[in-house]
């Protein structure tokens, strides 16, 4: 007997909670230190599993497949040192390393730091990365901060996590100093702007990523600030003139057969959100990920 969408188990699409046999494990990051302007990212992981039961009562019709098929397992939230950055994602590397296969919710964007050296420490080798963001995140520090969600891939280049020659982002369009853009192209990251992705539409986004990332393995991370505010009010730091939720899941649809081993998204924050559109956001585009793991498995 079917479950009403109300009345579904409060995990992440209804999930159990074995892992084991799990092809995917979900995890919350219940973690906002490093945000710069609204706090309350922390709130996130409850309310995208909330919002997830909408997307339990049959199949993704783009591909007629059940994400559930996987199967997936809801490990619950990982831990954190409260008030102490730098211990708190030595903390989400540790509890990430042991899992193949993770689909996180922050939490703000500082926690892909953490999942990206648990990466490295199990493979050992400079992942791509396809970075949906209305910023580059590739300032040398937060505000005077060493780590933030500002600095999260000035760090991961640096320490050698992800290859930049395989590195792309979309939807960046907020201010920037110079010096950061310069230096995050002169790594030879590709950036390509909200203006772009509107202007020349999502399938030819979607090749250019292809083209970018190629067929070696690749980390997806999505800032929900990459869409716009009138789709995703509720984050922290909102810029206008960003991605609609219909583009964003079209690219991610066309990114088919790649290597992908692992995502995030971030930035969701629920005290700021209309009636759970944001997380409502969040939820889907992680059920489409997983609509494509779904696939790349059979």
């Amino acid at each position: 007997m079917q479950v009403p969408t109300f009345a579904v188990h409060p995990t992440f699409l209804g999930a159990g909670t074995a892992a084991a046999e799990a092809a995917v494990q979900i995890a919350g990051i219940p973690f906002d230190l490093g945000v710069t302007n609204r706090p309350g990212a922390r709130f996130a992981p409850h309310a995208i599993r909330h919002a997830s039961r909408m997307l339990t009562d049959g199949d993704n019709p783009d591909g007629w497949v059940d994400p559930r098929r996987l199967p997936i397992a809801d490990l619950g939230d990982f831990s954190i040192a409260l008030g102490d950055i730098p211990e708190s994602l030595r903390m989400i590397e540790r509890q990430a390393v042991d899992h193949s296969h993770l689909l996180c919710f922050g939490g703000d964007h500082t926690i892909t730091l953490g999942l990206l050296r648990a990466l490295a420490d199990r493979s050992g080798d400079a992942l791509g990365l396809i970075h949906f963001d209305a910023h580059p995140d590739t300032w040398p520090d937060n505000f005077g901060q060493a780590l933030g969600h500002g600095s999260v891939f000035y760090h991961a280049i640096n320490e050698g996590l992800i290859a930049p020659h395989r590195m792309v982002q979309i939807g960046i369009r907020s201010p920037v100093p110079r010096a950061v853009w310069d230096w995050t192209l002169d790594k030879g990251v590709t950036i390509i702007a909200a203006e772009t992705v509107h202007e020349t539409g999502p399938a030819t986004v979607a090749e250019a990523i292809r083209d970018i990332v190629g067929r070696q393995p690749v980390y997806l991370s999505f800032d929900i600030d990459a869409l716009d505010p009138s789709q995703a009010p509720g984050t922290g730091t909102p810029e206008i003139g960003g991605l609609f939720s219909w583009q964003a899941l079209a690219i991610i649809k066309r990114l088919r057969g790649l290597a992908f081993r692992g995502m995030d998204v971030v930035e969701v924050l629920p005290a700021c959100d209309l009636a759970e559109i944001t997380s409502l956001a969040a939820a889907t585009l992680a059920w489409q990920y997983l609509s494509l793991m779904v696939e790349n498995r059979d």
